[in-house]
C-alpha cells in the first residue's frame, strides 16, 4: 500500500518541491533581459499585469522610456496622444503609460516601489485628475484590482518607519487587499504604529518577495501584454511628416469637429451615443453638490510627492480641465474647481514641485476635451507644449521640502480658499 501511495503521490510531491525550489532560487535575479518588442507593446498596453509587475517596467525605464502616471485618460488614443506624437516625430523619449480606470495615488505609490531605482534623478509625467479627490478617495475595489503583493513586500523590505511609511501602511490596512494576507497585515499594523515588523514577519515577507520576483522574472519576459501599437501606428498616419504646431492645431480642430458632430457638448460621437445620450436628461444638474475639496486623496497624493522627493525625480504635473459645457449642464461648481486648483497647486509649489502644466481653465476651448473629463485632440496638443521641452531639455535639480502636515486630516478637509492655505 505504501509503495502504491508513493507511486501516486511521489511525483506530485517531487514536482511541488521542484517548483518551490525554482521560485525560491536567487538565480533568476540575474536574468533581467526582456525582448524589446515586449517592452514596446507594454508601454502603451495599459495592462494591469504590467502595472503590477516589475521586470518590464525596469527594462523600459533603463532604455529611454519615461513613466507617465495617470488613469483612464491614457486610453483615449487619437493622433495627438503623447504616445503617438512621440513615435511619429521620433522623440528622444517614449511614454510608458502607467494607470487605467480607477488607478489613483495610492495605487501609484505602490507601483513606484517596484521602480524606485529607475526613478532616482530621472524625469516623469504625472496627470492629476480632479475626480480622484472625492470624499471616499480611492475606491477599494479598484485598488484591489491593481494591488500587487510583490510591490507591497518590496516596500516593506525597504521601509524605514518614516511618516510616509507609517501613513502608507495605515492606508493599505484600510483596503481589503491590505488584510488579505494575515502575516503581511500584522507587519503593516506594526509599521503604522511606528514599530519594526518582527523577525518572523520579515522572514515571511522576504520569502514571499523572492517567490513573487521569480514569478515576475519567469513569466514577464515571455508574455506579450495587450497591444495598442497598431492603434498608435494608425493614428501616426493621420499626422503630417513634420511637426508644426499651427498646422497640427488646425488639423486637431478639423478632426475634433468631425468626431463631435452628434452633440452640442463637444463630446466624441461614440462616447455620446453609447454612454451619455440615453441618460442625458437625467444627468442635468446631478453634480450640483459634488466637491473635490475634502478627500483622503490629498494625503495619498502626498505619498507620491514624498516618494518623488526621496528619489529626487523631476516631475511635470498636469492639471486638466473639465468640459465646460458639460460642467455647466451638470451643475458642477466653478468656484469649487477654482478652490481645488488653488489647493493642489499650493500642495505642489510649497514643497518645491514647480513644474506644473495647469490647464484647469481650458475646458471651454473647442475640441480640447474628448468627453466630459478626458483631454483629446487640441488638449493633447496643448499638453505637448509642456511635455516635449520638459523631457527633451535640461531641467534644474529640484529642491524639495516635504511638509508632513499634508498627511493630516486637517489638510484633507481644507476648503482650498487662499486664506486657509497657511501650512
Amino acid at each position: 500500500m505504501k509503495k502504491r501511495l508513493f507511486m501516486i503521490f511521489g511525483p506530485i510531491f517531487a514536482a511541488a518541491l521542484l517548483m518551490l525550489a525554482v521560485f525560491l532560487s536567487p538565480l533568476w535575479s540575474g536574468f533581467n533581459y526582456v525582448k524589446p518588442e515586449v517592452v514596446d507593446n507594454a508601454a502603451a498596453s495599459l495592462s494591469p499585469q504590467v502595472l503590477k509587475g516589475q521586470l518590464i517596467k525596469r527594462n523600459a525605464f533603463e532604455n529611454g522610456y519615461v513613466p507617465f502616471f495617470g488613469s483612464s485618460e491614457w486610453s483615449r488614443f487619437d493622433p495627438f496622444h503623447p504616445s503617438v506624437l512621440a513615435a511619429k516625430y521620433h522623440r528622444s523619449y517614449r511614454p510608458f503609460l502607467l494607470g487605467a480606470r480607477g488607478s489613483q495615488s495610492l495605487t501609484h505609490f505602490f507601483v513606484m516601489q517596484s521602480i524606485n531605482p529607475q526613478l532616482k534623478n530621472k524625469k516623469a509625467v504625472f496627470f492629476i485628475s480632479p475626480q480622484w479627490f472625492t470624499p471616499m478617495g480611492e475606491d477599494p475595489n479598484a485598488f484591489s484590482f491593481y494591488y500587487s503583493t510583490l510591490q507591497t513586500t518590496s516596500w516593506i523590505e525597504h521601509q524605514n518607519g518614516s511618516k510616509m511609511d507609517r501613513y502608507a501602511a495605515y492606508r493599505l490596512l484600510k483596503m481589503p487587499s491590505g488584510s488579505s494576507d494575515k502575516v503581511i497585515a500584522g507587519a503593516l499594523a506594526r509599521i503604522a504604529a511606528g514599530l519594526k515588523p518582527t523577525s518572523s514577519q520579515m522572514l515571511y515577507v522576504g520569502l514571499r518577495n523572492r517567490i513573487l520576483l521569480n514569478e515576475d522574472q519567469i513569466f514577464s519576459r515571455y508574455r506579450i501584454p495587450l497591444n495598442n501599437e497598431k492603434t498608435i501606428d494608425k493614428n501616426e498616419q493621420k499626422l503630417p511628416a513634420h511637426y508644426n504646431y499651427q498646422r497640427l492645431d488646425a488639423l486637431a480642430s478639423r478632426i475634433g469637429a468631425q468626431k463631435t458632430s452628434s452633440n452640442n457638448f463637444g463630446i466624441d460621437n461614440n462616447f455620446w451615443n453609447h454612454r451619455l445620450k440615453p441618460h442625458v436628461k437625467k444627468l442635468k444638474g446631478f453634480q450640483t453638490r459634488m466637491s473635490f475639496l475634502k478627500s483622503p486623496e490629498y494625503s495619498d497624493f502626498e505619498l507620491i510627492l514624498n516618494q518623488f522627493a526621496n528619489d529626487r525625480t523631476k516631475v511635470l504635473f498636469i492639471i486638466p480641465p473639465i468640459n465646460a459645457k458639460w460642467q455647466k449642464y451638470t451643475g458642477l461648481s466653478q468656484s469649487m474647481l477654482d478652490q481645488f486648483d488653488q489647493k493642489i497647486t499650493y500642495q505642489l509649489k510649497s514643497q518645491g514641485f514647480s513644474h506644473i502644466d495647469d490647464l484647469s481653465h481650458d475646458g471651454n476651448v473647442p475640441y480640447f476635451m474628448t468627453d466630459t473629463i478626458h483631454p483629446g485632440w487640441r488638449g493633447w496638443l496643448k499638453m505637448d507644449q509642456a511635455i516635449r521641452p520638459f523631457l527633451t531639455k535640461k531641467v534644474a535639480t529640484p529642491h524639495y521640502q516635504i511638509n508632513k502636515q499634508f498627511y493630516s486630516k486637517k489638510w484633507q478637509n481644507e476648503n482650498g480658499s487662499e486664506n486657509n492655505l497657511d501650512y
